[in-house]
């Protein structure tokens, strides 16, 4: 049974950007009681994709809940000309460092010269503790909580990360493989082709799936293709531990939207074509956008995001989404709810695990239509 839902107004300036929207009075729902646990299905360990699949299997949902499997060439063939393509462009830094010790900390965002935002076991770490780090330096834990602080003995940069790091991958591929460490071709596997500013603890996985050629492609074929940044980072990645998922904290990322992609998206919408996302952060990217949660500037739109896509939330923008398979109570897998109903998202991923598809980051795609 649905909990309670609550209706809120929101005025068409703060939802709709004015280039892009006709204004009209617009209610939003939100299920005010839904629990977390709402966004559950089981999967055995075996389909969790140790590494990148190469013959890609997709997981095709129309808008009349209906799915069935695609092929990738099929989804690459149905962008028609006239469509808007948005693709993030973030790359990911190698920033997990281990200690000497064995200790594995995750570098998050760097908020001084010498203060980062970072994860790591600390519970028996006391405010004050000092942490030897490889290279010499030392850090100093100068607060904890999620995520805790380091101050540091001198300034990181790329070269540091790229000398003692390494990639972030999330831990469940970790667990299926039985290893910590990254494989020596994890900085092909986990990065994609076109990224531009490297910026990311995580990367956006759905676009492993294809290439600069097939973006070449696209746009000789008529298809436009929108550019957005999203640094990723922990309001990505961090998992629910809150029992009501209104509860979660959504952490704050750093986005950007040029110009010529605002352009793109008002020609796709007025010539009555289908905007497309390639993953959650390009979507959120752009939701953002149209909420005026960013900045303009003589480039375009920057700032932070800590827009929480879940299921009530009314997109503006994007038509079809295409994005890997997500973990069980994870906010990644609640926007997916949110874009093509809980009900429908959960009877289809059961489905494909019936089907073996293949799970999570280095797994196969899913296309949602939206209702």
């Amino acid at each position: 049974m649905e909990g309670p839902r609550v209706e809120i107004f929101q005025s068409a300036d703060e939802n709709f950007h004015p280039k892009l929207f006709a204004t009209r009075r617009v209610y939003s729902y939100i299920d005010a009681d839904m629990k977390t646990s709402e966004l559950s299905y089981s999967y055995p360990e075996e389909l969790v994709a140790q590494k990148p699949v190469t013959d890609s299997r997709v997981l095709w949902v129309d808008n009349n809940d209906k799915w069935r499997e695609a092929s990738l060439e099929e989804v690459k063939k149905s962008l028609q000309p006239g469509d808007t393509l948005i693709l993030n462009d973030s790359g990911v830094i190698p920033c997990r460092v281990f200690t000497d010790e064995g200790l594995e900390i995750l570098f998050i965002r760097q908020e001084e010269p010498l203060v980062w935002q970072v994860l790591f076991p600390a519970r028996n770490y006391k405010r004050g503790a000092e942490i030897a780090l490889p290279g010499n330096l030392r850090a100093k834990l100068i607060a904890k909580g999620l995520p805790q602080k380091l101050q540091l003995s001198e300034p990181l940069q790329d070269e540091y990360f790229d000398r003692f790091g390494e990639l972030a991958l999330p831990p469940y591929i970790q667990k299926a493989r039985g290893e910590r460490h990254n494989r020596e071709t994890e900085e092909a596997w986990y990065q994609t082709d076109w990224w531009k500013v490297r910026g990311s603890c995580a990367a956006p996985t759905a676009s492993l799936h294809f290439s600069k050629q097939d973006v070449e492609s696209w746009q000789e074929k008529g298809v436009q293709i929108g550019w957005v940044t999203l640094h990723v980072g922990l309001g990505t990645f961090l998992p629910v531990k809150s029992e009501n998922l209104d509860e979660h904290p959504m952490h704050s990322e750093w986005c950007f939207i040029p110009r010529a992609t605002v352009e793109a998206i008002e020609y796709t919408k007025r010539r009555g074509g289908k905007v497309w996302a390639l993953g959650t952060t390009a979507t959120r990217t752009i939701e953002s956008w149209a909420r005026g949660k960013l900045q303009e500037g003589p480039e375009g739109w920057a700032g932070e995001t800590d827009l929480f896509i879940r299921p009530g939330f009314e997109f503006k923008v994007v038509d079809v989404l295409m994005t890997n398979f997500h973990q069980p109570q994870s906010t990644l897998l609640a926007l997916v709810c949110a874009f093509a109903g809980k009900e429908k998202t959960l009877s289809a991923y059961e489905w494909a695990v019936e089907n073996k598809f293949r799970l999570f980051s280095y797994g196969d795609l899913s296309l949602w239509q939206r209702n």
